[in-house]
């Protein structure tokens, strides 16, 4: 065991185990490995380590980063986390001078700028899905933008829309959910490194150098904000509960539409599973997986919370739950967001039940009401009324809105005289859908005006995404480009 020499004794087997961070580190090794090759390029650039040394321990870590890229590098349990098995493998190929690596440093820096770098890398993955993902959203929604539906509130049929409109809504949602792990982005891509255990060295180092070279947009200035500080994690956690909720709604309306009671839809059988009993069963269990996992991820942020919010300044090591919290959301969330596109790349929706539900109902009762307010001059409220009246008196008769001489004989009771024309535009479902002139309303000119806003508004939060990856590529091409040129 490596660090011990200020202690008598020697640590417990049992404590050992407790604090090793292997089980949330090793998903670091890469960004270690770079984060080492940039602080040693430093040290030499300000002339703090001889050129022999820094070519020497060059040498090791890119070696190891070829074993590592290639899965031969394996971590050393009883070194406790990744950066000690990092450091020990260059000090058993170099001597001593491979604990020079070290200078100016602190594990403290060290592991929150791994922690950024791996974090920054699956913000930009699962905004990558969600393009994806937003994409098949608004091609349902330009395909089905007169497809029409009942929309609910309250779980009850409400005012006839399209499946266009549904499908447009939710892409508003994942929009927003990109939007805020961008902003999450921003505040990952600063580096904190250089701030060493708290309060800085009195080496004369260069922070801005290794910031650049690690692609990092900006410097985490102040040391002791930088070492105790795990806000960003927190954001980033935040916006991935945020996200699991929008996807937790979407699988929640898949699973209620897929029932014989609503018949709307038929989940795909790739995304569908049997029942061990029952031969006839196909279960939407894909949608109710993404939908049960939301309360994990809601739990990783409450824990992340919690753990943080007692903390004095300075590191604590209380701080080493985070990667688990970080990189199970991440895992969990990607998945989600994976097969959330699958099942809508591949579900059929029953566009004549959708219909029949609409017609079958009282969906355009506001249609009619609004209708009495501008031919008739009814305020709103006594238009209102009337409506709920006609309604009620067909339900009493066994009738719908389809039987238009009811309608017609129940309005000219109440004083109110439409024709029969009138009402047959009126009361179908397709015509009160186009009737919506509003901005952002059901009608399929206004879905298909927002599904391509929407689409260009993805193009340009792709563009972003490129930008970012490419300026992360960069500046792994020219820690690579200084490496190679003194090894």
């Amino acid at each position: 065991m490596v660090l011990r020499d200020r202690f008598t004794g020697k640590i417990s087997a049992e404590a050992m185990v407790f604090m090793n961070s292997l089980r949330v580190d090793r998903e670091m090794i890469l960004e270690d490995i770079w984060l080492n090759q940039a602080h040693v390029l430093m040290l030499d650039k300000q002339g703090i380590l001889s050129r022999e040394d820094v070519g020497n321990i060059l040498s090791a870590l890119d070696d190891l980063m070829a074993e590592a890229m290639r899965g031969d590098f394996h971590l050393r349990e009883e070194l406790e986390d990744v950066h000690m098995n990092v450091e020990n493998y260059v000090t058993e190929r170099v001597g001593d001078a491979g604990g020079k690596m070290h200078t100016a440093r602190s594990r403290n820096d060290q592991v929150v700028t791994d922690i950024k770098m791996k974090l920054r890398e699956e913000i930009l993955k699962i905004v990558e899905r969600l393009i994806v993902l937003d994409r098949t959203l608004l091609d349902l929604a330009e395909n089905s933008k007169s497809r029409v539906m009942p929309g609910y509130t309250h779980l009850q049929h409400a005012q006839p829309i399209t499946l266009g409109f549904w499908a447009s809504s939710y892409a508003g949602m994942f929009l927003r959910d990109i939007e805020r792990l961008f902003d999450s982005y921003s505040l990952v891509n600063s580096s904190p490194l250089g701030a060493c255990a708290l309060a800085g060295t009195s080496f004369p180092i260069d922070r801005k150098f290794t910031a650049r070279l690690l692609g990092f947009d900006s410097l985490q200035e102040n040391a002791l904000d930088a070492v105790s500080s795990r806000d960003f994690i927190l954001e980033s956690l935040s916006s991935l509960a945020i996200l699991i909720s929008n996807l937790s709604r979407l699988s929640e309306e898949l699973v209620l539409w897929s029932t014989r009671e609503f018949s709307l839809l038929e989940m795909p059988d790739e995304f569908s599973a049997g029942s061990s009993i029952m031969p006839q069963k196909k279960n939407p269990d894909l949608a109710e997986l993404i939908r049960g996992s939301t309360g994990r991820i809601y739990g990783n942020l409450i824990q992340g919370l919690t753990a943080v919010k007692g903390l004095p300044s300075g590191y604590n090591r209380d701080l080493q739950e985070d990667r688990s919290l970080l990189w199970d959301s991440f895992r969990v969330v990607n998945s989600s967001v994976e097969i959330m596109n699958g099942i809508l790349n591949r579900v059929k929706w029953n566009e004549p039940r959708m219909l029949a539900l609409v017609e079958e109902d009282f969906s355009c009762a506001t249609e009619l009401a609004n209708f009495l307010v501008m031919k008739e001059g009814l305020a709103f409220r006594k238009a209102h009324s009337v409506t709920g009246r006609v309604v009620k008196e067909l339900v009493s008769r066994g009738k719908n809105f389809k039987d238009i001489d009811s309608v017609k004989d129940i309005l000219k009771k109440e004083g109110a005289e439409l024709s029969g024309k009138e009402l047959k535009t009126l009361l179908n479902p397709r015509k009160a859908v186009s009737a919506s002139r509003s901005l952002g309303s059901t009608s399929p000119a206004e879905v298909g005006r927002v599904a391509k806003s929407m689409k260009a508004e993805l193009a340009a939060k792709e563009k972003f995404l490129k930008e970012k990856r490419e300026g992360i590529d960069s500046a792994r091409k020219m820690t690579e480009k200084l490496v190679r040129e003194i090894v």
